[in-house]
């Protein structure tokens, strides 16, 4: 039995792996340009970490690795003919280029047996099924490993490759994970990409608590408006739907926007076969510009008309220019967002707006922890907190 342990680069293979390499037969593929390191039988740690030091590399960006095929042709080369454990990093690594590397090797390797790093989890606390304690003296040689061959890294602006004290456990623990529990941790860090889309619903908003509770709470605030705001609503980034549907089932007519088209399409499944909704591609930039562009043809305009209130709920946490909403063709915003965020983005932004004015502040729903991917990790949902904005006379 031979164990391989596949990282994106080097250090990684110390990091997160020094306990897998302590003197049985091991290899070490490292996905970044494709090489492998042998080490026979009664090597000794310190050896290891001489050879494995000599690999470390200064951080670059460009680092990846070429795929699933490509990484279980590389751990089929380093296996032979011989059983094979396959270590590697968690599809849920918060540094994505890790977790690619974890959740394709995973794939790759179907046929053998796959653990996985829990490594540094800022995000999530997740269930480990192998946990291994390190010594005094394999501790002194990570360290020591650390000092000397990751020098450059102790200070390497990129949180993708800085070295901390976090990410360099005295305990390294290790999982095992399903197909579609690694499916599910790997979208669940992912940000508003084909990646999160992946699969289906990625933050269980139909299966969580919490989200059912938030969804609920939000719905029934907006629904509370409507003698102001009318039944036309917008909703920008409606994702798969959940909050769409609970105010269609109201009575709303709802325009509901998703650019993601893995996301989009499950949303027109969902909901887009009433008469009281349409489903469109635009962001929030798109509806800007129809807003101030009645040029375009007047075929994108009665796509887009004058509605009672924009819905941007806990959306506005990936950089959008905020200057965005003073052209949306509409009266009123309903805003919501975790309570930090909207105190450190959305309020400082308002206060200096001419715009819009604060109708009222509610507190949807208070943070809760909750596990994730079927008791495999669990996190704090931080809350969320709603404002609703008026636009201003003037």
């Amino acid at each position: 039995m031979i164990d391989i342990v596949v990282v994106l680069r080097a250090e990684d293979a110390v990091l997160d792996f020094l306990s897998v390499l302590t003197g049985g037969e091991a290899a070490v593929v490292l996905a970044d340009h494709g090489r492998t390191l042998t080490f026979p039988a009664g090597q000794s740690p310190a050896e290891r970490l001489t050879r494995i030091s000599g690999e470390v590399r200064p951080a670059d960006d460009r680092a990846g690795a070429s795929g699933p095929g490509s990484l279980a042709e590389l751990v089929r080369e380093a296996a032979g003919d011989r059983g094979a454990r396959v270590w590697t990093h968690s599809p849920a690594d918060n540094r994505r280029s890790r977790g690619r590397v974890g959740r394709d090797t995973a794939i790759g390797c179907a046929d053998r047996e796959v653990r996985h790093a829990v490594g540094y989890s800022p995000y999530l606390q997740v269930v480990s099924d192998f946990d291994h304690s390190l010594d005094r003296e394999l501790i002194a040689g990570k360290l020591d490993f650390v000092n000397r061959a990751c020098e450059h890294l102790l200070t390497a602006p990129s949180p993708e490759y800085v070295v901390q004290t976090p990410r360099i456990p005295a305990t390294e623990r290790f999982f095992h994970a399903e197909a579609g529990e690694r499916e599910r941790l790997f979208a669940l860090l992912a940000s508003l990409d084909d990646e999160a889309a992946s699969i289906e619903d990625p933050w269980e908003f139909g299966s969580s608590p919490y989200e059912k509770d938030r969804l609920d709470a939000t719905a029934a605030w907006v629904l509370g408006h409507r003698a102001a705001t009318g039944e036309s609503l917008v909703e920008v980034g409606a994702c798969e739907g959940a909050l769409t549907h609970r105010l269609v089932a109201a009575g709303c007519a709802v325009h509901a926007t998703e650019p993601n088209p893995l996301f989009r399409k499950r949303l027109v499944e969902a909901v887009g076969g009433t008469e009281t909704v349409r489903v469109s591609s635009r962001d929030l930039a798109e509806l800007a510009e129809l807003a101030v562009e009645p040029h375009l043809t007047d075929q994108a305009q009665e796509a887009h008309p004058r509605a009672g209130a924009h819905l941007l709920i806990e959306m506005l946490y990936y950089g959008q220019d905020l200057g965005l909403l003073d052209r949306l063709p509409t009266d009123h915003l309903f805003v919501a967002l975790e309570p930090d965020a909207m105190d450190g983005r959305v309020r400082p932004w308002l206060a200096a707006s001419a715009t819009w004015e604060e109708v009222e502040s509610v507190h949807l729903v208070p943070p809760r922890v909750e596990t994730v991917c079927a008791g495999r990790a669990y996190l704090i949902k931080r809350g969320s907190d709603g404002l609703l904005l008026r636009r201003t006379a003037g």
